[in-house]
């Protein structure tokens, strides 16, 4: 990781440690950087959007500022989720795309999050000359005069539409028969959902937490509070539940009991079905170091190769492109399906889901619940800075005491240990065969962080 961009771009909490100054040098640098390879006069265009927080105006307007400045046009696509900004900036044919969004943080969090032209998340290399720019160039750079300056313009209810078309386009399915509860997370999928499920006039859709005031974005919502959907599908009698984050690039689901279904169980079985009918590249999905032995298992049992990537989805995505898979994601549900989307997309998601789930004639618990589970607990430890984190890494006592818990697991079990990429954090994670056995072994690593 660089010094601003972490593994999802740059985040931090506003106005103590992200502010308008620092969004300001990042819109000039990004739009010298895309300016390189232009010919004299010709100007890059830039798409930018961002999720519901309170914030989100506060960045796009200093991102914008800077952007213009070094004589880079935008579209402002409005609130849209992330996935979105990707899929708008290829069908626009812009040299890049922004996303101000913290995907699933609290709302004080926010963030800036840069794609290329492709619609990928752009390249350490590239990502670097932002950051020189930032930290030690921004003086340098000559201020756009006249004609040359960029320009903005709105395109925000035509950029979603035609997102929505591309999203609808993906399956050729009515849903009709079927009842579904869509957590929207009170972030960007509360512009999209509901219409896109519109779409669809014989499913039957009812939305929660799609009334964003700022403020409210992830609180006791969506894919990282799931409680309150899995009680309300339970109760309503539904026959599955959709869960989104902030910036709606993630989803999770709840079968018709209240049961979870993660990432790892849609990629089960939506791996399977793309197998069966020769939609699979080498039989493989790629998934991450987090994924439970459970889809290990299952993948083995029905001839899928698993191939797993250190955590992010990005790592994820670099993988496919370099072995030609179609399928990938990861267990906290970002779920990237290549032959429609250049990044994980939490809508799409849910439309290939529903679509497997009308077509299988199943429940959805039969569906997705055949991937089994193994207890997994994860321990979120907060560190001070990402000094800690590396010492922490490289401590041979950490080490040590990471063998020993294996050692005891004998097999049929696993520990991770690993430092968050987006937060003041260090994740432990124990599967084990009872979830007693991975709270102790995952709470005697974590007492031992801080002491280290």
């Amino acid at each position: 990781m660089g010094k601003l961009f972490g593994t999802d771009g740059i985040r931090g909490v506003v106005n103590a440690g992200l502010d308008a100054d620092l969004a300001y040098k990042v819109g000039l640098a990004a739009a010298i950087v895309l300016s390189k390879d232009k010919k004299p006069g010709e100007k890059p265009l830039v798409t930018i959007g961002k999720d519901t927080r309170i914030s989100g105006d506060l960045l796009k307007g200093s991102l914008i500022a800077g952007l213009c400045t070094a004589g880079a046009d935008v579209l402002d696509l409005g609130t849209l989720p992330t996935p979105g900004v990707a899929w708008v900036t290829v069908d626009e044919g812009a040299d890049a795309g922004i996303v101000i969004s913290a995907s699933h943080n609290p709302f004080e969090h926010n963030g800036i999050k840069i794609f290329n032209g492709q619609g990928f998340k752009l390249s350490d290399e590239l990502e670097e000359k932002i950051e020189d720019i930032v930290l030690f160039g921004h003086n340098n750079v000559p201020m756009k005069t006249g004609g040359d300056i960029g320009k903005v313009s709105y395109v925000a209810p035509k950029a979603s539409e035609d997102y929505i078309d591309h999203l609808e386009s993906t399956i050729d399915s009515t849903l009709g028969g079927l009842r579904i509860l869509v957590d929207c997370a009170n972030g960007a999928a509360s512009t999209t959902a509901a219409r896109l499920f519109d779409r669809f006039s014989k499913l039957r859709t009812d939305v929660i937490n799609a009334d964003p005031d700022g403020i409210n974005i992830n609180e006791k919502c969506g894919s990282t509070h799931i409680d309150g959907l899995a009680a309300m599908v339970k109760a309503g009698g539904y026959d599955i539940g959709i869960a989104f984050d902030g910036d709606a690039d993630r989803c999770l689901a709840v079968d018709e009991l209240g049961n979870l279904i993660d990432g790892d169980q849609i990629m089960a079985a939506c791996g399977l079905d793309m197998k069966a009918k020769g939609k699979l590249p080498g039989n493989a999905i790629v998934a991450t170091v987090m994924s439970n032995l459970g889809l290990h298992l299952y993948s083995k049992e029905k001839g899928m190769d698993l191939e797993c990537t250190a955590v992010g989805d990005r790592n994820v995505l670099e993988r496919m492109l370099e072995k030609g898979y179609r399928l990938g994601g990861e267990q906290s549900g970002h779920m990237i399906f290549l032959e429609y989307a250049t990044t994980g997309d939490g809508q799409l998601t849910a439309l290939q889901m529903l679509a497997l789930l009308k077509e299988s004639g199943k429940r959805a618990s039969e569906l997705f619940g055949c991937c089994p589970r193994f207890p997994q607990v994860l321990i979120n430890v907060p560190v001070t800075d990402n000094d800690v984190k590396k010492s922490a890494m490289a401590s041979p006592l950490l080490a040590q005491a990471v063998q020993q818990e294996e050692s005891a697991l004998n097999g049929e079990g696993r520990v991770l240990v690993r430092p968050s990429g987006t937060e003041a954090l260090m994740r432990v994670m124990v599967e084990a065969k009872t979830e007693e056995i991975a709270q102790a072994a995952a709470q005697r690593l974590a007492d031992l962080i801080p002491q280290l």
